[in-house]
């Protein structure tokens, strides 16, 4: 008995040394949860709420939240979002997956230890290649908006207008995107131009 439990922590311990432990459990229970537990979310374009709180290992030297932290919680945040409104079904049914292409971040004012904040989800429109989302880090405390990012998700082996159309049942024209965020999408497409020719491939080439 006292070399199986001395076998589970090592395993345990190998698994949290070698691999990234908790964020490999934390995304599939919040896409489970976000499943089985939460009320389907029809509207694509609605606001979801995910609460979190800043823990220990969550600090930096400064002693509040590390900037990548908040990349990590944006992350699980958009998963169990795109859960609830049904995205993940819709890009499994089509055979297709949708990845991280860019995000942007605006940081405004630190998280500090144990403090409760809410990662407010929305996604703000797509295109022919990616969907567009924001997340907002609402501090609990006193509703201040601690952070604010923009990520694309691309949609690979079909077209975020197929996975529209699967969930409404119908062609649905995306909303107009924030100015901002039109600024931004310029920016990465002149990038990508850029570091392609640095690559010596053509206008045609494009990233995945």
């Amino acid at each position: 008995m006292l070399g199986l439990l001395v076998a589970a922590l090592l395993v345990a311990l190998a698994y949290f040394a070698l691999l990234d432990g908790w964020y490999l459990v934390r995304v599939p229970c919040a896409v489970l949860r976000a499943r089985l537990l939460q009320p389907r979310v029809r509207d694509l374009l609605a606001e979801q709420r995910y609460a979190g709180r800043v823990l220990p290992s969550d600090l930096d030297l400064l002693l509040h939240m590390n900037n990548a932290r908040y990349l990590r919680e944006a992350d699980v945040a958009r998963a169990a979002h795109l859960a609830r409104c049904g995205v993940l079904e819709a890009l499994r049914a089509l055979g297709a997956r949708a990845v991280l292409a860019a995000s942007c971040t605006r940081y405004r004012r630190s998280l500090r230890l144990f403090e409760p904040f809410e990662v407010r989800t929305r996604l703000l429109g797509w295109d022919d290649r990616a969907f567009y989302l924001e997340a907002r880090f609402i501090s609990l405390r006193d509703g201040f908006v601690c952070a604010l990012l923009r990520s694309r998700q691309h949609v690979l082996g079909t077209s975020p207008e197929c996975v529209v159309q699967r969930l409404c049942k119908r062609r649905v024209e995306p909303p107009e995107l924030p100015e901002d965020l039109r600024h931004w999408v310029a920016y990465n497409e002149a990038s990508s131009q850029l570091l392609r020719a640095e690559s010596g491939l053509s206008d045609i080439t494009k990233d995945q």
